[in-house]
């Protein structure tokens, strides 16, 4: 009779799933022509303007403006876009925390809103009710893959004369009725750090279908010079927030295979909802078929205990990290994160965003999506298993699971089970 192993059973699986990054001898020799150029920054290589011209053409916009990460191109955008002191951003609740730290960056005010239960994105009739006269911009998350519902928020936004601010480090690829994300709103925010499903250990890219936030983008990435004119004097108040061509070098290389990686992401993901769905206590997200590709970040779904025997999602977490499947928690709430701790913020209501982060939500990190159909197997067998064998959940101490239960284990490489 099969035991649970974290009841002492033998997991489900005991080896890695694939590991990330993915990179072969195409990323060394770009390294390899950069060095040897002698060309390794944007006055003088090359590979910084291909990689602008070359992403903003795969999703879709006409601009393309790289920098040294997703955080800078949400800072830049604000800044493009004339938020500043007195102003209002407003911003999903469920979120990484610099989707909101960027506005305070530019010292605007984060107005932080409730998520929609179904995809966990920002809910377009909170952003409505939370409009004000100090409110400037918009910045709705593509998160974990989901896309924000970009048909009501651009009504909105254009009823209300918002800019509106994607927020796309998790969603490279994706494209909403058939036009790439990033290219819908006002300004497109992409990331390029180490766990996202395009990287070059950190990096970014802002774009946008408008030729004078582009040439502002620029102006402010590169010390405040603009680029054309006297580029030895400051236009506006910019950083250096370059990206290195050593850098564009590796994302041209990530972005051939982008098509084909997020091609598979989206099999296994599809595969994954079939199955767990089937499976009492397990709900996939919602599909919408407005979502023409969907480029996984990370595969989440949502975790009911009543259908696992009253066994809480700490438990059932530490269980499956068990099984040898790697799982966490999604982010906790950023207006009740220690950042944003005063009491106005600790005040707000917020029961979607809560219920997801305390006790419902649960991750898979992208790279396991990249694992053939046998992985993936593992994975539904492993949560089937746990299904079947609730009740030795019951006692579980998560002491002991402290640290997995609260981040999961490690996003980037998924190492074996030791």
């Amino acid at each position: 009779m099969t035991q649970l192993a974290i009841a002492g059973g033998n997991p489900v699986r005991d080896k890695p799933f694939p590991a990330w990054p993915v990179w072969d001898d195409t990323e060394l020799e770009a390294l390899t022509d950069v060095v040897r150029s002698g060309g390794w920054s944007i006055f003088r290589g090359t590979k910084v303007r291909a990689l602008e011209t070359q992403f903003a053409a795969y999703q879709g916009a006409k601009y393309g403006e790289a920098c040294m990460s997703g955080t800078a191109a949400l800072e830049v955008a604000l800044r493009v876009a004339g938020v500043g002191a007195g102003d209002e951003v407003i911003v999903p609740a469920l979120t990484w925390l610099t989707t909101a730290s960027s506005a305070i960056f530019v010292n605007a005010t984060p107005v932080f809103v409730d998520i929609e239960p179904d995809t966990y994105c920002i809910a377009p009739e909170q952003i409505e009710a939370a409009i004000s006269e100090r409110t400037k911009a918009v910045i709705p998350v593509h998160l974990y893959g989901c896309l924000a519902d970009m048909d009501r928020i651009l009504d909105i936004a254009q009823k209300h004369d918002l800019v509106v601010i994607e927020d796309c480090a998790h969603t490279h690829g994706s494209r909403w009725r058939g036009q790439g994300v990033g290219s819908l709103g006002d300004l497109g925010c992409f990331s390029f750090e180490a766990s996202k499903t395009m990287t070059s250990g950190e990096g970014g890219m802002i774009l946008t279908n408008n030729r004078e936030m582009s040439e502002l983008c620029h102006a402010y990435i590169n010390s405040g010079r603009l680029r054309k004119g006297d580029r030895s004097s400051q236009q506006v108040l910019g950083r250096n927030y370059r990206l290195t061509e050593f850098q564009a070098a590796i994302l041209l290389a990530q972005l051939n295979r982008l098509d084909e990686q997020t091609e598979q992401r989206q099999k296994n993901a599809l595969y994954l909802d079939k199955e767990l769905g089937k499976i009492p206590g397990i709900s996939p997200l919602r599909q919408d078929p407005r979502v023409t590709r969907q480029g996984f970040y990370a595969y989440v779904f949502k975790y009911n205990g009543e259908g696992f025997q009253g066994a809480s999602r700490g438990q059932f977490i530490a269980a499956l990290c068990e099984e040898g499947i790697p799982i966490s928690p999604v982010y906790e709430p950023v207006p009740l994160s220690v950042l944003f701790s005063g009491a106005a913020y600790r005040q707000l209501s917020l029961p979607v965003t809560e219920e997801a982060s305390y006790s419902e939500a649960v991750v898979l990190p992208q790279a396991v999506l990249l694992g053939t159909q046998a992985d993936i197997d593992d994975i539904i067998e492993a949560i089937r298993k746990i299904w079947q064998h609730a009740d030795e959940l019951e006692d579980l101490e998560l002491e002991k699971y402290r640290n997995v239960v609260a981040r999961g284990p490690d996003f980037y490489t998924m190492p074996a089970k030791s």
